[in-house]
């Protein structure tokens, strides 16, 4: 129930922003589209918004964040500053040099929270509003942050977990590319709560030759492991070709998609994603912070705005290709 209505405070958010959005020279929308996806842009005062994640270089589930984010930047009259580092202490000082540099608005991942706390108090303390999305969601209110925007991780783990047992897998392997990330940790838990015949292989995500040796070697020691559970689109794909390194016949499924994943579940060689919308997520976390800027709204309603989870595979692949080729989905 607490799902539907949030998604429905999501879906519902875009369409009203996007009927309502008019053009910075009068105040009706803009007929040329322009770029972005074609909305129309605000005639609000120019506002400067700073979106600090902890991206690994080179992971392009965040591509898809960044282009919703610079999407509603667009329409929003939003001078958008996107900077990143995968280490928690390094994403903290990139928080603080925007407090410092007077931003009107700060969108974060919490990746690692308590890393991040001191800077969130930091720009509370001078009246800037911070949004928080994708990484998170069980720690955001009591930092004092006013909205998030992501899936519920723990919840979508159990739905692959649930999944592993409806197609009869018998042993599966969760791979962790981040150890300490907490939505990462989670996603395993769920997973494991719900399909208890799971082990976490924990492996490092900036080196992906060493992630397709290691989960190969998990292969090659225990030929009972049937399925692979990844939390990345481009983890799934090193995956499938550790698969074929060990001579194994297990599956692959995994969490986020890309462009590339779709053809990889066109043909069978990963079974299916959880998709949480990461252009959704930054497309929100920029487009709330103009709405309470402007309006002093906030969504939610003090909970999370869920973003996902929703299962893509070869039953509905086609449907979100057309998107995933224009870098959106």
């Amino acid at each position: 129930m607490r799902f539907s209505r949030l998604m429905a405070v999501a879906g519902a958010s875009v369409l009203v922003l996007g009927a309502s959005a008019c053009s910075s020279t009068g105040g009706k929308p803009d007929s040329n589209g322009g770029g972005g996806m074609g909305a129309g842009s605000a005639d609000t005062p120019r506002a400067t918004i700073a979106m600090i994640t902890h991206e690994v270089p080179g992971d392009s589930f965040w591509d898809l964040v960044r282009k919703g984010a610079e999407t509603a930047a667009k329409k929003d009259n939003i001078e958008l500053r996107y900077s990143n580092d995968p280490e928690a202490p390094n994403q903290a000082n990139l928080v603080q040099t925007a407090v410092d540099s007077g931003v009107q608005g700060i969108a974060i991942t919490l990746a690692k929270p308590d890393a991040m706390k001191s800077v969130v108090e930091a720009a509370t303390a001078k009246g800037i509003p911070v949004v928080a999305f994708n990484a998170g969601a069980d720690a955001w209110q009591a930092m004092g942050v006013k909205e998030f925007f992501g899936q519920d991780e723990y919840i979508a783990g159990q739905g692959a977990g649930k999944r592993l047992a409806a197609e009869g897998a018998k042993k599966a392997i969760c791979v962790i590319q981040e150890q300490g990330h907490v939505g990462l940790e989670s996603r395993c838990a769920g997973v494991k709560n719900a399909f208890p015949a799971t082990e976490v292989l924990n492996v490092n995500g900036k080196d992906m030759p060493s992630v397709e040796s290691t989960i190969t070697a998990k292969l090659q020691q225990d030929p009972g492991v049937d399925y692979i559970v990844t939390l990345g689109a481009p983890f799934a794909m090193t995956a499938v070709q550790s698969v074929k390194n060990a001579g194994s016949k297990a599956k692959v499924g995994t969490f986020d998609t890309n462009a590339a994943l779709v053809n990889a579940i066109k043909g069978g060689d990963v079974q299916w994603a959880v998709d949480q919308q990461p252009f959704l997520q930054g497309y929100l976390a920029v487009d709330s912070l103009w709405l309470y800027l402007n309006n002093g709204n906030v969504l939610g309603g003090g909970q999370p705005t869920l973003t996902g989870p929703s299962f893509i595979d070869k039953t509905n692949i086609d449907a979100v290709a057309k998107y995933a080729e224009a870098g959106t989905r």
